[in-house]
């Protein structure tokens, strides 16, 4: 027996890296970060996992011979992690372009003060897209994205409403272009909704595969940091046409999406508040920055990281009447290999497309000299830089391959990660911690739900 028992410990403790504890809402769990099962323990399980973890001895603890069933089940196993690595080395470089984010007016109706994209103009000059670079940007994806059939079109800004003949433009070309290419294209379109009058309203209802939905929460919260070139608050504005805009889209795809700043730590609020007005699909975004008065600091981390507990906690109470972003994973089928390694695919798979056609990374790089890619006419001519891009897997990320919710982020956000540390394979510290806050949120949520039916 005291063979028996040592093997035992031999071969939980050869596991324990790949188990990540973790509480919310007074609930113990237990996370395999490779094989992503959840499993709920008891305070004396709980002690077991952090004795092993400590390193101490724990031979003849009651538990220890049920973890062990768990890891010859497989539940908890290290051995996929190899697969992950080799599938992340196969996928670089075999990338095709599958959407291009088309910033169709570099130009806003709004002067929201946490705007990274300098009042919508990049830190350049007002513009709008022309039909010209609307339609040749449709040629170039459908050019670079190779034997892939589903491409997608975000239309963003500024506020990409104030071109909105280009964005008709560019639907119907695409559509067209796609009947002769073997192509479908997927819309999605970003706006403040300060313009949503009668006729927009109804286009976009039918014509968007998903609309994005710019408000931050409660009204004070709102104006404050999203007011009216005048200095007025946008709230009251706004509110009933976005209303007027999901009700119109019946069950189609939509979020309304927030902000939230160091001026409303206690956004939780704001995502309960969008939700009394009958908003259900909701994500509410840290803002990024530093060195601003609105910006997320250190201190402000534990007083963030317990709101999305105390979100967590209030939507498993209701039912889950309402989708919060950050919280939706999925358990049984989830993203594909490729984005639990990559994220998002910007620089590969995702490009910005500015008014003059030129090409970036992503939405949040575009003015940055140092990421222009090349232009919609001539194609793409660094393409050292998407090589970098594409090589940027998370164990390729500084922290990542170490992170316990790695492969439900793929490393982060790159523009973040640049922004605070000039690499985009250091991701921001701040926003890893929330992140990983908001997965434990995420799982727990899912436990909950599923217990009530």
């Amino acid at each position: 027996m005291i063979r028996r028992e040592g093997f035992i410990i031999f071969e939980v403790s050869r596991v324990i890296g790949d188990i990540h504890p973790f509480e919310v809402g007074g609930r113990r769990f237990l996370l395999s970060v490779t094989t992503g099962a959840l499993v709920e323990v008891d305070e004396e399980a709980w002690d077991l996992v952090q004795r092993l973890k400590d390193g101490e001895d724990v031979a003849g603890h009651p538990c220890l011979a049920e973890l062990a069933e768990l890891v010859a089940e497989g539940v908890f196993s290290q051995g996929e992690e190899e697969l992950w690595i080799r599938t992340a080395r196969e996928a670089r470089g075999r990338s095709v372009v599958k959407a291009l984010c088309l910033n169709v007016a570099h130009s806003c109706n709004m002067r929201c003060r946490y705007c990274f994209a300098a009042e919508g103009t990049y830190r350049g000059e007002r513009a709008v897209m022309s039909r010209e670079v609307g339609r040749r940007a449709v040629d170039f994806l459908i050019e670079a994205s190779g034997a892939r059939r589903n491409l997608e079109i975000d239309f963003f800004g500024g506020e990409p409403l104030l071109n909105m003949a280009v964005v008709r433009e560019v639907v119907d070309y695409a559509r067209a272009r796609g009947e002769e290419t073997g192509k479908r294209f997927r819309f999605t379109l970003t706006t403040n909704g300060l313009l949503l009058d009668e006729e927009t309203t109804r286009y976009l209802a039918e014509n968007m595969d998903n609309v994005v939905l710019s408000l931050d929460g409660r009204p004070e919260v709102n104006d404050r940091m999203r007011p009216l070139p005048d200095g007025s608050g946008s709230y009251d504005r706004v509110v009933d046409r976005l209303l007027s805009l999901i009700r119109r889209r019946g069950d189609r795809s939509y979020y309304v999406r927030g902000t939230f700043t160091r001026h409303n730590l206690d956004f939780a609020a704001d995502v309960l508040h969008l939700s009394s007005l009958g908003f259900k699909n909701i994500s509410v975004e840290p803002a990024i920055g530093s060195g601003r008065d609105w910006s997320l600091r250190e201190e402000d981390l534990p007083r963030v990281l317990r709101e999305y507990e105390e979100l967590a906690v209030e939507m498993a109470s209701r039912g889950g009447d309402f989708e919060f972003f950050h919280f939706q994973i999925d358990l049984e089928r989830g993203p594909c290999l490729g984005k639990r390694l990559k994220g998002c695919g910007a620089g590969t798979e995702y490009l910005a497309v500015t008014p003059a056609g030129e090409l970036y990374p992503c939405h949040q790089f575009v003015g940055e000299a140092e990421f222009l890619l090349g232009d919609v006419f001539d194609g793409i001519h660094r393409m050292d830089l998407v090589r970098k891009f594409s090589d940027a897997d998370l164990y390729q990320k500084r922290g990542c391959p170490d992170c316990p919710v790695r492969f439900y982020c793929g490393g982060g956000c790159y523009a973040n990660a640049y922004a605070r540390h000039g690499d985009i394979t250091h991701p921001d510290e701040l926003g890893c911690a929330l992140h990983r806050r908001r997965v434990e949120c995420a799982l727990y949520l899912q436990a909950a739900l599923r217990e009530r039916g």
